[in-house]
Order: structure tokens, then sequence, then C-alpha cells
């Protein structure tokens, strides 16, 4: 039996289930790495990463051979790539270069399906008013054609 993403994902499910993370990715490294990134809505924990690899280790046994296994959360601040993640987010403030190839950034309100809707601050000119005026306005993507969206760490 050959090490493949197949059965790697089929084994990661079957941990993930009784916990409650999500898979990311699986990547194969060319240098026989095995990248596994895990996600979970409160945060990922090294244990749990520990406990994950050590799940594998025992099932693929001898077969890991050369591999080495490297299991992590997905890195804070890189782009979504599953749609649990912009779930993970609603609420919190997000960068997304749209497929227009503009960044935008506004506070995740929602996600249908593969579409979600950001909430963006724009330029307004509002009747009775001199100046253009700051207003809140909800725009909808997909998770398809956006170049990335991911996650603003912003410091207070």
């Amino acid at each position: 039996m050959m090490i493949n993403k197949e059965t790697i994902k089929t084994l990661v499910e079957e941990w993930l289930q009784g916990n409650d993370y999500f898979l990311v990715d699986i990547m194969f490294g060319s240098d026989d790495r095995i990248v596994i990134e895990i996600d979970h809505a409160d945060g990922v924990w090294i244990e749990d990463c520990a406990a994950l690899s050590r799940f594998l280790q025992e099932r693929l046994g001898d077969e890991l051979g050369d591999y080495e296994l490297e299991v992590g959360s997905a890195g804070i601040g890189q782009p979504f790539k599953v749609e649990q993640q912009y779930i993970n987010h609603i609420g919190d403030e997000i960068e997304v270069l749209g497929a227009d190839g503009k960044k935008v950034q506004g506070i995740l309100k929602e996600v249908n399906g593969r579409e979600f809707v950001l909430t963006v601050k724009e330029k307004q000119t509002v009747e009775g008013k001199k100046r253009p005026v700051m207003v809140d306005v909800d725009k909808t993507y997909s998770m398809d054609t956006v170049k990335y969206a991911k996650y603003q760490l912003t410091f207070k």
C-alpha cells in the first residue's frame, strides 16, 4: 500500500471526528515531508497536533518509512483554504483580494455555501450633508473567485 493523500485524509478525518478539529490541507513536500494542517474554532493545541501525529504513525506503521510527518495549525494570516475557516471568522475583520485585484478590508458578516458577505466602510454622498460620509456596505464575494481571503490581525 502506497502512502497517498487519500490514505492520509481518511485517517486524519477518522481522528478528527472525535475531536472538534477540521482538516485544512495535506501537502506532500519534495523532501519526503507530509505536512498536515488542521484548525479549530478555538485555536489549535500543540498536544493535539502531537496526538494526531502519533495516531498516524501507529496506523501507518512501517509504511511511513522515510516520510517525516508534520502536523500543525493553519497559519494565522495565511489565506483561508476551506469553508470552515470562513465560518470560524464570522464577526472578525478579514482582508480580501478580489478577482479585480482590489484589496478590501471589512467584517465578515455571513457565509452562505461558497459565498460570503463582507461589511465594508465606503464614502458615500448623503443628501443634506456637504461632505461624503462613511457608511457600511455589504458586499458579496465568492470563495471560488477571490484571489484570497485572510484574517486581519489587529493589535489594539
